[in-house]
């Protein structure tokens, strides 16, 4: 039976009833099994997107898989124009915060960005200051430190920026829009407060002097699903076009508007929203922006990470070579060098910062291995939280800034919501972040639970906040309670999306480089994914990287070799050399090229062992047919 070009054909497949039963009869070893989702496929449809576009069978097949039966509707996908973004004015607030920026500027008034300490955030914040700075205003940045202070406005720090001066504005870029406590303070004090952000509310709005928001009520934004440093670009826009005569900035200023996409891009990729839209727009500008000189500190950042040489840069190539290392900064209490970084003009300074954040990485990869253990060995050793639905974790010895990288992997690795918390013993308090998992609402979670908790906030898919140390056992009961009454997944909220299963011979380095026109991937964009049965191991599995936490296979099918690699799961190297017989795989496909030769590498998402009857794989070929 075929499996391409086939309406409905393999929708799902997993060898086992449940998601949660394990063979070990074919395994040797325990290892948990996903169900595989096809996407449905009609040959007519694949076949006119091939004609209408010009374009490969395998781009087609992807295309139809994600829903896009036309060439008109795949070009309108396919497109990411920068003239198509929507004009700034149609985000609720941004006139009115322009109009106050522009008339502080004039007055010569102090302006001071109140930012987030991620690359959301900082990336926010160095837009803004660019923005302010070349009209001419006086303007400096505060970003909280995230081990003293934590997320968002403060009192404290209001109070501080008062003193120092009375008149100044403060604009918030990525946070603020649940500080109602310090919208009131500075309303007392007499602060002009501008609060711009992308995250929920709470029960409610902050009295600040203007609010700027996506989603705020009453507000008919088209695109809603901006992060903290596209808010602030369209804050920019808006204050350019303020600055000229109204509609259009000045010639100066367009050249700024233009350097900005790439600050936004790189936001908008950490910040993992989804890339449609808007999001689609700015991130594939962006990186072409980013591909381009962008000052000394992003030139320094990319030459350390390797990307100097490169064609093209894509988004992975922020998510995994630069926002991590401008993190490392915000995580490890220091990220005013990342805005440093982001805005300084001076290339020695920008090479200092660059070997300390760098440095700072490595350290926080460290610590984040040490904590992902530690968080392990805490399930394993209490035999009742393996069985909740939700998990929440503690230690005294855990850092605050990198817990919520490990709350990801937690929540990945036991298929839950999960928290974990670092505890201060002086303080009493334990600093906390959540990750989500199959849709489940954190924020919701976390507002159930308020009354344990001192403070908190965040999204849908991931929170912050402060608890007392005694009532952790009474917050986790709490959202272990209301996960479980609100949360039942299924195994369609965990199975693995397939959008076609191929033969290898499918995947040229031509039809692979194609496929990047689906670009830019993440969130809600990811790359394609594929499937191929009948796979042969061409020798043992090997374990590689440091301390052999990732995976290297030789694989055969139909005569053609291939290399996959597998992050992170060096643990299936025992399971899949005992599998007895072909194997079938779940991967994505890339281009690897080494001494200026191109091959086509496989990063394995999933396999399987042989199960009754494998189907014969169809080459996509045959959609043409």
């Amino acid at each position: 039976m075929a499996q391409c070009g086939t309406i409905g054909v393999r929708h799902e497949w997993s060898p086992f009833p449940t998601r949660r039963r394990f063979d070990e009869r074919l395994f040797g070893a325990i290892r948990m099994a996903k169900s595989w989702r096809f996407a449905p496929h009609d040959t007519a449809v694949v076949g006119r997107l091939s004609r209408e576009l010009n374009c490969s069978p395998l781009l087609a097949l992807v295309l139809a898989a994600r829903g896009y039966a036309t060439g008109e509707a795949a070009r309108g996908f396919l497109k990411a124009d920068i003239g198509d973004l929507h004009a700034p004015s149609l985000l609720p607030g941004v006139d009115e915060a322009a109009e106050r920026i522009v008339a502080a500027i004039k007055a010569g008034r102090q302006i001071t960005i109140y930012g987030d300490y991620d690359v959301d955030g900082v990336t926010a914040t160095s837009i803004l200051w660019h923005c302010i700075k070349l009209a001419g205003g006086r303007v400096d940045y505060y970003i909280p430190s995230r081990l003293e202070e934590g997320y968002g406005l403060n009192c404290d720090a209001l109070r501080s920026l008062h003193e120092e001066d009375p008149q100044r504005v403060v604009v918030t870029v990525d946070c603020g829009i649940a500080s109602v406590e310090e919208a009131a303070l500075a309303g007392e004090l007499g602060l002009e407060l501008i609060v711009t952000d992308h995250h929920n509310f709470a029960a409610d709005l902050p009295p600040a002097s203007v609010l700027v928001h996506p989603r705020l009520p009453g507000g008919e934004c088209p695109f809603t699903d901006l992060c903290g440093a596209g808010v602030a670009f369209k804050l920019a826009w808006a204050v350019c076009q303020q600055l000229g005569d109204g509609n259009k900035a000045s010639p100066p200023m367009r050249e700024f508007l233009i350097s900005a996409v790439g600050l936004a891009a790189l936001g908008t990729v950490a910040d993992v929203v989804p890339l449609h839209g808007e999001n689609r727009i700015l991130v594939s500008y962006g990186l072409q922006v980013l591909q381009k000189t962008q000052g000394p500190g992003l030139e320094a950042l990319k030459k350390i990470a390797g990307m100097t040489d490169k064609a093209r840069l894509t988004a992975e190539d922020i998510a995994f070579g630069l926002s991590p290392r401008l993190n490392a900064a915000g995580r490890l209490g220091q990220a005013r060098l990342a805005v440093e970084l982001l805005t300084t003009d001076n290339h020695q300074r920008a090479v200092g910062l660059v070997d300390y954040v760098d440095q700072l990485n490595k350290s926080r990869q460290t610590v984040e291995r040490r904590i992902l253990k530690q968080a392990k060995e805490q399930v394993a050793e209490n035999d009742s939280w393996d069985a909740q639905e939700a998990l929440v974790l503690a230690h005294e010895d855990w850092h605050p800034g990198v817990i919520g990288i490990v709350a990801s992997r937690i929540a990945e690795h036991f298929e839950r919501p999960a928290v974990l918390i670092a505890l201060n013993q002086e303080e009493g308090l334990g600093h906390g972040s959540g990750r989500s998992f199959a849709d489940f609402d954190l924020h919701a979670g976390l507002t159930a639970c308020a009354g344990h908790l001192e403070t908190y906030g965040g999204h849908r898919a991931a929170a912050g906040l402060r608890v007392k140390i005694g009532r952790i056992d009474d917050f986790r009961d709490t959202l272990v309670a209301y996960t479980r009454e609100h949360h039942q997944p299924t195994d369609r909220d965990v199975e693995l999306k397939v959008d076609t299963e191929i033969s290898l011979s499918d995947l040229t380095p031509k039809a692979v480089h194609e496929l990047e026109r689906l670009g830019p991937f993440g969130a809600q964009n990811r790359r394609p994914v594929f499937s191929a049965t009948g796979v042969q191991l061409v020798e043992p599995p090997k374990k590689m990287g440091g301390g052999d936490r990732h995976l290297s296979v030789r694989v055969r099918q139909s005569g053609r070799v291939f290399r996959a690699v597998a992050f992170g799961k060096a643990d299936w190297a025992e399971p899949m050399a005992a599998a007895d017989g072909p194997l079938s795989l779940c991967f994505e496909a890339s281009i690897n090229t080494f001494g200026g030769y191109e091959r086509v590498e496989l990063r394995l998402i999933d396999w399987q062992a042989p199960h009754l009857d494998p189907q014969p794989t169809a080459s996509v070929a045959a959609t043409n047919g």
